[in-house]
């Protein structure tokens, strides 16, 4: 009989150790806890979002102030954070000041709102929020009003998942790091030097998970967009890193006559017919330095 619960209190013991026994699962994984409350971030739109699948270790990349540098290791979902940057390193040297702001815009904008991934949305949101911004122009031009691009964008970011408690820092997601290598792409059919602007802009219809949906609810094709980067580039090209302060000078430091007299802000001109017929012949000579026939 003694054997007996002797037997069975050993096989109690054994049963409650291997119970109350801590795992080694959770002991290498202290920030486990903290990912299972993050939700996916991976929605092909505007109203969906997967569920997590966590305990994934995978290198990512991670921001030092001046750049994306890998490989850092993080717990993460795989359909949310970057693989595709696992050798490499985002670095100023490589972008124009005002694109190179709109990044760093765009880990300022995730790290307010407690959003460890920084994506497209994060840089849309960095680059409508630049004052006297290409990307604002750009789009004036193609017809959208600034202000509702912006709302959208800052509805889509307050969609997305926040991460609570201490973090080792932003990480660049998995679509802001294609939208950049589109951006690099662009860069060089473009005959251009560095990453501008317009290169990120034009970039942002090809991510299928933010940029194409907001165009296409906006009613902007790629046709349209494209025309728009072209009417505020003209012919200047990408050689150094503050090409966008050249782009429109004209229309920046200049005043557009024609177009006020067309939209009835000028004053008639009466009783100075000599002058203007004066101006007409100065204008229309084919020598001497004038605006019309010498280039």
């Amino acid at each position: 009989m003694a054997t007996s619960r002797t037997t069975s209190t050993a096989r109690l013991t054994r049963s409650a150790l291997s119970a109350l026994k801590p795992s080694s699962f959770s002991q290498s994984r202290p920030a486990l806890s903290r990912c299972t409350e993050i939700l996916a971030n991976g929605s092909e739109n505007f109203s969906t979002r997967p569920r997590i699948n966590t305990g994934v270790v995978k290198p990512s990349s991670t921001f030092n102030g001046r750049g994306f540098v890998a490989p850092h290791f993080q717990y993460y979902s795989s359909r949310s954070y970057s693989t595709a940057v696992n050798s490499s390193q985002i670095n100023n040297s490589e972008f124009t000041e005002m694109a190179w702001e709109g990044i760093i815009g765009a880990v300022e904008a995730a790290q307010a709102l407690k959003q460890q991934l920084v994506e497209s949305e994060h840089l849309m949101k960095a680059l409508l929020e630049q004052k006297d911004g290409l990307a604002r122009r750009i789009f004036a031009k193609a017809g959208l009003d600034n202000t509702s691009l912006l709302q959208a964008t800052n509805d889509f970011i307050s969609q997305q998942p926040k991460v609570v408690g201490d973090t080792s820092g932003p990480i660049l997601g998995s679509h802001l790091s294609s939208l950049l290598d589109n951006a690099r792409k662009n860069m060089k059919e473009m005959g251009d030097a560095f990453v501008s602007v317009e290169h990120l802009v034009l970039a942002f219809y090809s991510d299928k998970r933010f940029g194409l949906q907001l165009f296409k609810n906006l009613q902007l094709s790629e046709t349209a967009l494209k025309d728009a980067v072209q009417a505020v580039r003209g012919s200047q090209r990408v050689t150094d890193q503050n090409p966008e302060g050249k782009y429109e000078a004209l229309e920046k430091y200049g005043t557009d006559l024609t177009e006020m007299a067309r939209r009835g802000k000028l004053d008639p001109v009466i009783g100075r017919d000599d002058e203007i017929r004066r101006c007409i012949q100065i204008l229309s000579r084919r020598t001497k330095n004038n605006p019309v026939h010498y280039w």
